[in-house]
């Protein structure tokens, strides 16, 4: 029984419909659980939304516990470590928040709302039904190497970066932490315009720094797109 259990509510194969339809219902649900989180205000159709969409997530999570050593393959060790496994993390923070005490009173309100804002996190389970998001991770798994390279180099630009333009501007950068967020900030070509150079200099280290920035972006996608087009060659 715990087998088929197992079966269904892991990413479905070709030919198992009860799978098919656990994810499909799973899709659904995630989806449904996003859409207050659109609106500040809330209603009867949004507390039903989130009465209905919070007990389809807890008997998943509530499977997932049941069959967790068919997941990880470690006997009765595994009922203790899934649950503190990321996915299983996810799953318990989507949750809790739908169970917050109600009271009366301005702070709890505010820790209200910020709970509120962790169903976010209800998005992440979305990731488990998904083939295409399953392809994504595998290619950013074999690419680990390449990707890590790039990621170091983007932090190395973005601390270089803003060294020199905290040295060449010290009057428009009051600390280094302005001059690393100025150099993220141009590292993504994003240009908010709170924080940029007013001298000659600066402005000339800022058009380079984006021009390395606009390559460094770059390699990501580069990677990632030709190992995702080298996943689905070999899926064919």
């Amino acid at each position: 029984m715990r087998e088929r259990l197992f079966e269904i509510i892991e990413l479905s194969k070709p030919g198992d419909t009860a799978s098919r339809v656990y994810d499909i219902i799973m899709m659904v649900a995630i989806s449904l659980s996003m859409i207050p989180l659109a609106f500040k205000n809330s209603c009867t159709l949004f507390a039903i939304i989130d009465s209905v969409t919070v007990c389809i997530f807890i008997v998943d999570y509530l499977l997932r516990i049941i069959t967790a050593d068919k997941k990880m393959q470690r006997g009765a060790v595994s009922f203790v470590l899934y649950p503190l496994t990321f996915m299983a993390l996810v799953d318990l923070i989507s949750i809790l928040p739908s169970f917050s005490p109600l009271a009366s009173g301005f702070r709890l309100f505010k820790i209200l709302r910020l709970f509120r804002t962790l169903r976010v996190f209800r998005a992440f389970k979305a990731f488990r039904y998904s083939k295409s998001i399953d392809i994504i991770l595998d290619v950013i798994r074999s690419q680990r190497a390449p990707l890590i390279a790039v990621c170091t180099l983007a932090v190395g630009y973005v601390l270089i970066s803003a060294l020199v333009i905290f040295n060449v501007e010290p009057e428009t950068f009051e600390s280094i932490f302005d001059a690393i967020y100025w150099a993220t900030v141009s590292l993504t070509t994003m240009g908010y315009g709170d924080i940029y150079p007013v001298t000659t200099i600066g402005r000339v280290v800022t058009m380079v720094s984006s021009f390395v920035g606009i390559a460094i972006v770059a390699l990501p996608a580069g990677i990632i797109t030709a190992g995702y087009m080298d996943k689905i060659n070999h899926i064919d």
